[in-house]
């Protein structure tokens, strides 16, 4: 199963959107504190609609926290940051892996970016926009990783409503 961790999140719309692509994915979600919300708080259960209660959620103390609780995370996380030298596209996720994204206004702290250089990954964009949307960033990298998995477990193909596709 692979695991989406927020490293200080702001805003809890960005985690309930981000918590609901969870849901939608079976992707755990990993919370490092501190948040700039509270987990109850009503924008974050809209944001997610339904789904919290559906959503496989931890909320660490902090990044060592996180850690001590993951050690698997040590040697299986993939950095997502502006600062990569890899786009997110060029590496291969593992089935199990950890993909950290930090919070909005700065990103993940550089402190922790210097132990993970090989696996830190970037969304290409333009030079003079400086990042992307937290929600969706953690959206288009998940599902390249889940794509390189095949889309394991996941439902490929629609149903109509009341029609039927044309054969």
């Amino acid at each position: 199963m692979l695991n989406i961790v927020l490293h200080e999140p702001e805003m809890p719309a960005n985690t309930g959107n981000i918590g609901r692509t969870c849901v939608a994915t079976g992707t755990r979600l990993h919370l490092i504190e501190p948040l700039g919300f509270k987990i109850n708080e009503k924008q974050l259960k809209r944001a997610g609609l339904d789904y919290w209660d559906k959503l496989d959620v931890t909320v660490y103390d902090n990044f060592q926290d996180f850690l001590e609780k993951n050690p698997d995370a040590r040697t299986n996380m993939y950095m997502a940051t502006t600062k990569a030298h890899h786009a997110y596209t060029e590496v291969s996720y593992e089935k199990d892996c950890y993909i950290m994204f930090g919070k909005e206004s700065a990103g993940i702290p550089e402190e922790i970016l210097v132990d993970y250089e090989d696996t830190c990954v970037r969304i290409p964009m333009l030079e003079d926009i400086r990042s992307l949307n937290l929600s969706n960033s953690v959206a288009i990298v998940l599902y390249e990783a889940l794509r390189q998995q095949n889309f394991e477990q996941m439902q490929l193909y629609g149903q109509l409503h009341r029609l039927h596709w044309k054969e």
